[in-house]
């Protein structure tokens, strides 16, 4: 592909600037559409929140934010694209689902029993990516999958198998879910065995393990790793820290994977239903879980490891420009 499909029209990968790779400006877990009397949607109140992430990121010389929010989980592509237009900043939104524990697989479960789900999620996939969304004309720049902890179940193996065949005929990148780090050489292996390219897969949440040979072993597949669950640590959300993060990108730096790595939060600006009752472990949990953790700590963490200006800002500019190219 030539350009990237945002929500405000196609640009040049050139156009990028420094990109956030998994973000997410609304999200929803399954089920809060019924929670719509108590949990409604406050337009203007989520558009200041979201407007202000966009000023933090933006401090620190972001220009691109891929949303990550997956079409079950509250993808609302009108109002990202409201952000953008106030903001002026591109924004690059998601088809696909979320990994089967935490989707709404009971659609597809139900459809199985009389169509072809894999030729029916492959239409859908193609569809958003290649014509638009909803009827908005808004188009997909990237395909979200996601897998569980341990395992690709048979549903989950579906939608990449989908998403490889959209991905051969239209060069649309690939970004995923690991949940908890697991399964990354396995995600690889299935997209690339049916027909996906490897140098537009980037297999996501790899910083849930910080082990260096795992991966070594990822990226010998020729794809990229997300490192993009900054400012979440803490055992809510039973991962490492952001400072055996950092230490990980500088390894894998000097092992020559410095072309390969990207970067993100998985912050989300907006919970969609109602407001979420805080405990006091969440609330250490989150303290640094917001779009600002990056520029704040991990640009100033990397430059203390030894990494030099270039390499730094490649993990934001080049990588993702290269990717998308």
């Amino acid at each position: 592909m030539r350009y990237v499909n945002t929500v405000s029209g196609p640009v040049s990968p050139d156009q990028l600037g420094r990109t956030l790779m998994h973000e997410h400006f609304l999200f929803g877990y399954c089920g809060f559409q019924g929670d719509a009397t108590l949990g409604g949607f406050r337009g203007q109140e989520y558009l200041d929140a979201c407007v202000k992430a966009v000023e933090d990121a933006r401090a620190y010389g972001i220009e691109t934010i891929v949303d990550a929010t997956t079409n079950e989980c509250g993808r609302n592509v009108r109002f990202l694209q409201k952000v953008a237009d106030t903001t002026g900043i591109n924004i690059i939104c998601s088809t696909g689902y979320y990994f089967e524990a935490e989707s709404s697989f009971a659609y597809w479960n139900f459809r199985k029993g009389f169509a072809d789900i894999g030729q029916e999620i492959y239409e859908m996939m193609l569809a958003e990516v290649t014509r638009g969304i909803e009827g908005t004309g808004i188009k997909a720049g990237v395909i979200k999958l996601a897998s569980s902890c341990q395992q690709i179940t048979p549903m989950e193996e579906i939608f990449f198998k989908a998403a490889a065949r959209v991905q051969k005929e239209t060069g649309v990148v690939i970004i995923t879910h690991t949940q908890r780090g697991t399964m990354g050489p396995q995600q690889a292996d299935l997209l690339i065995a049916n027909g996906a390219d490897p140098s537009k897969i980037a297999i996501g949440h790899m910083c849930g393990n910080t082990d260096v040979s795992y991966h070594e072993e990822v990226l010998k597949r020729g794809v990229y790793v997300n490192l993009d669950r900054f400012g979440l640590q803490g055992e809510l959300f039973h991962t490492p820290t952001d400072g055996q993060r950092m230490d990980l990108i500088k390894a894998l730096v000097d092992k020559g994977y410095g072309g390969r790595i990207l970067l993100g939060h998985d912050s989300v600006n907006v919970n969609l239903g109602r407001p979420i009752v805080m405990t006091e472990m969440m609330r250490q949990s989150l303290k640094d879980a917001n779009i600002r953790t990056i520029g704040a700590k991990v640009l100033p963490g990397l430059k203390e490891r030894g990494m030099n200006g270039e390499q730094i800002d490649a993990l934001l500019r080049a990588n993702p420009r290269n990717l998308f190219a």
